[in-house]
């Protein structure tokens, strides 16, 4: 299984697949991540319709729009320097702190 470099809370841009629909490239935060299937879920792309039954009496039930999982290796990393998905450098300072930074700009992420 391949290292994931993405976490919750990052920003990344959908590079493939439906939701990059070849225009203007998705960027969104990442709501859930899933090492172990190399998953994520982005805010905003692989939207799906659900179908939901109601649990409780008085509870609606429809069709409700969420987002899909989608493979980890369909993202990249958004700098905001250089407004684009990018690679990320990691590297470690005096205190022994991992950070992550582009490969390009040198920004840290």
């Amino acid at each position: 299984m391949a290292k994931m470099f993405i976490k919750t809370g990052d920003t990344v841009v959908v590079i493939s697949g439906a939701s990059s629909n070849g225009k203007e490239p998705v960027i969104g935060k990442v709501i859930g991540v899933s090492p172990k299937e190399g998953k994520v879920i982005v805010e905003g792309a692989a939207v799906v319709s659900k179908h939901v039954k109601p649990r409780k009496q008085g509870d609606a039930g429809g069709i409700v729009k969420t987002e899909s999982a989608m493979y980890a290796c369909k993202v990249q990393l958004y700098c905001p320097k250089c407004h684009k998905g990018v690679r990320v450098k990691h590297s470690t300072t005096e205190n022994g702190e991992r950070i992550r930074s582009c490969v390009h700009c040198g920004e840290t992420l």
